[in-house]
């Protein structure tokens, strides 16, 4: 299939946007609950009207919102951790009815599931529409200037945060930024605030890793590395670790960037955190790999990306870094100390 000229590409823009103003002009939300059955989220005094400045402008939310949908991958946690339920979520990781994660399950209480969006094929714009949202997140994404010119044309739409590459918005930001959205701005600084104590306490209870190197990776065209900006990465230097230096030249300025197998050396860190989704077979069959340190002395932790823990190490949210910390600082403990016998359950 040929590329659409910009001409012709604007002609589907605008048709796109006239089905979606005839569809919000019209009821009908499916599974969701209608907008009568939907009440408003209860804000906290002063806190709305609110602007909010993103990638492309700036959105103001004027009144409660009673319909918030998440185009963002993990703004929905976010919602969940204030109190709010969406009526629509987009699925990333597994197969959870209404994409809700076990870590956040809790936190949905009695609330029934959302409608799941699927963006495989893009941005399911029409069920968007269907739905009658009155405010659309897109924090923890890669909206494009004109998905969210479309969006905004159902409701108003946050997009990602100025200057911060796709899927970089760091959980804290992420929260704070729906609080404000939501109206409640004092609850989501509490939320965060809630897990940094228990980021500080790990730090203290583990000195061992103030200061080791590590980095997260999966072996995808070469060996894919999160940068510092990706919330996985963002994770281990919460818990004192340190990013190797050359990382940030060899990502650039995105969430991550696969390399060639000759800059293996940056793998040559005090712990590696694989993404995995076949356990260590691969790992063990790559030679470069095999002669560094890592591989050696297994300074190694291993998520399977198809588990809850690997789920929810990807989902990096103030309701999954709880969760995460649970599996993951017994492993970093077993692979930081050098010791090959040394393993996590």
């Amino acid at each position: 299939m040929s590329v659409p000229s910009r001409h012709g590409r604007r002609l589907v823009l605008a048709a796109l946007a006239v089905l979606i103003l005839l569809l919000t002009g019209c009821s009908g939300g499916g599974e969701s609950p209608s907008a009568e059955d939907t009440r408003a989220v209860e804000t906290e005094p002063d806190a709305l009207p609110v602007t909010i400045e993103h990638r492309f402008g700036s959105t103001t939310i004027t009144d409660p919102p009673r319909r918030v949908v998440s185009v963002g991958l993990t703004d929905h946690d976010a919602l969940l951790a204030l109190g709010v339920t969406p009526v629509a979520t987009t699925r990333w990781f597994g197969d959870y009815p209404g994409a809700i994660g076990p870590w956040a399950r809790e936190a949905l209480g009695d609330a029934p599931d959302p409608v799941v969006l699927h963006n495989q094929n893009g941005i399911q714009f029409e069920r968007i529409a269907e739905l009658e949202p009155d405010l659309i997140l897109g924090l923890y994404s890669e909206l494009s200037q004109a998905d969210y010119d479309i969006l905004s044309r159902i409701a108003p739409t946050i997009a990602p945060p100025p200057g911060q590459p796709d899927y970089g918005i760091s959980w804290r930001e992420l929260t704070t930024t729906v609080g404000k959205a939501i109206g409640k701005p004092a609850q989501a600084q509490r939320v965060v605030a809630d897990v940094d104590r228990t980021l500080e306490r790990l730090r203290d209870e583990h000195p061992e890793f103030e200061g080791a190197t590590a980095l997260v990776a999966t072996l995808y065209e070469g060996y894919f590395l999160y940068g510092d900006d990706d919330p996985r990465s963002q994770l281990l230097t919460d818990l004192g670790f340190t990013l190797p230096q050359e990382l940030d030249d060899l990502v650039g300025d995105q969430f991550g960037a696969s390399i060639s197998k000759e800059h293996a050396d940056v793998l040559d860190a005090d712990v590696v955190v694989w993404l995995t989704d076949d356990g260590d077979a691969e790992l063990r069959e790559d030679p470069l790999y095999s002669k560094l340190r890592p591989a050696k002395e297994r300074r190694e932790v291993l998520v399977e990306e198809n588990s809850d823990f690997g789920a929810a190490f990807s989902q990096v949210s103030a309701l999954s870094v709880p969760y995460v910390l649970e599996h993951l600082v017994p492993r970093l403990q077993a692979a930081v100390d050098g010791d090959p016998s040394t393993v996590a359950d």
